[in-house]
């Protein structure tokens, strides 16, 4: 459809009769000779003098207030407006920070055909479905073991975010772990988002031994930023040194920052997981509308220009096709 940008614009279309009504003819004093028989003079040579002006010229006078119609249009300034075209942007940014230590290597996980696997394995079929089902966030992850590594920063490319989780090994970032590093660098890709919505979730096995940042100040410093950390732990409770999981600082960290702890067994209760996580976190977009519009203002522009050179044009060629009779002999 198409519209007029300024139509308040259209109000100046009665200016002309305005003018035409109240304002004075306008007179130029030019220098003449004067002469008492010019009215006889003119009838010896059979000829009127003409009254200069278009208010004896219908056409002209038409003419001038179509030309001035079609400037107002112009002015007013005509657009053709398309079909809108919306544009969705993420709300939230979800980073995952996955461990892949020594022990995450432990073949206590089974696949859907009961196959013992191990649990880093397990952690990818479910890590790999969670992803598949967040097609409108943006997600990073990080891998940590004796330290944190960037992994994929925060993207919309999922496909490939998978390609890099596919080729995670274990022990590829050492064999201890490092929970406070991997909380502190999450921190500073997320501090690089413009989203107001930043959530982590940690996932671990073990204890944190090799951290640089104490777990405690980088959970304090994630709940300042306000970055929501769900925790899950898959490791044995009960084992002896890096095995071990601590379960109490898991649940400190998701206590501290508003989050949640999950502690997941199997691969079954590991999917229960990720599945309260989607509904925890649940898909929201900004819809962006953007109307495309297309000036029109150059067609009454060139209607108008058009009809001033078709009309001169005309009157030149009937001035040559009628010329002035020559007066006549007395």
């Amino acid at each position: 459809m198409w519209q007029f940008d300024y139509p308040w614009l259209l109000l100046l279309l009665p200016l002309p009769w305005f003018g035409y009504r109240w304002l004075p003819a306008y007179r130029e004093a030019r220098s003449a000779v004067r002469v008492p028989f010019f009215n006889a003079m003119s009838r010896a040579v059979d000829q009127a003098p003409q009254i200069a002006g278009a208010q004896h010229n219908i056409w002209q006078l038409l003419l001038n207030l179509l030309v001035w119609t079609l400037l107002v249009v112009a002015v007013a300034r005509p657009v053709w407006v398309e079909k809108p075209i919306e544009r969705q942007q993420p709300v939230r940014d979800l980073m995952l920070a996955i461990d892949i230590s020594q022990s995450m290597q432990t073949t206590d996980f089974t696949d859907a055909s009961g196959q013992r696997i191990d649990r880093l394995s397990a952690v990818k079929h479910v890590v790999q479905d969670f992803i598949a089902r967040r097609k409108d966030d943006r997600i990073g992850l990080i891998l940590f073991g004796s330290a944190a590594y960037p992994q994929a920063p925060l993207t919309l490319d999922h496909a490939s975010l998978s390609l890099l989780l596919d080729d995670t090994g274990i022990g590829m970032a050492g064999p201890d772990t490092a929970i406070g590093d991997a909380i502190g660098l999450s921190l500073k890709l997320l501090d690089q988002a413009h989203e107001q919505e930043k959530v982590l979730i940690l996932l671990t096995d073990g204890n944190d031994t090799s951290s640089a940042i104490p777990v405690p100040r980088a959970t304090a410093m994630a709940a300042a930023k306000g970055v929501v950390i769900h925790t899950i732990g898959i490791g044995d409770p009960d084992a002896d040194g890096e095995a071990k999981v601590n379960l109490a600082a898991l649940q400190s960290i998701a206590k501290s920052t508003g989050g949640q702890y999950f502690r997941a067994e199997d691969r079954d209760s590991l999917n229960q997981v990720y599945a309260t996580l989607d509904q925890l976190t649940p898909h929201r977009v900004q819809t962006f509308s953007h109307q495309p519009k297309r000036d029109l203002f150059w067609l009454p522009v060139a209607a108008a220009i058009s009809l001033m050179t078709l009309y001169h044009l005309l009157a030149l060629l009937a001035s040559r096709r009628h010329p002035r009779s020559p007066p006549r002999e007395a």
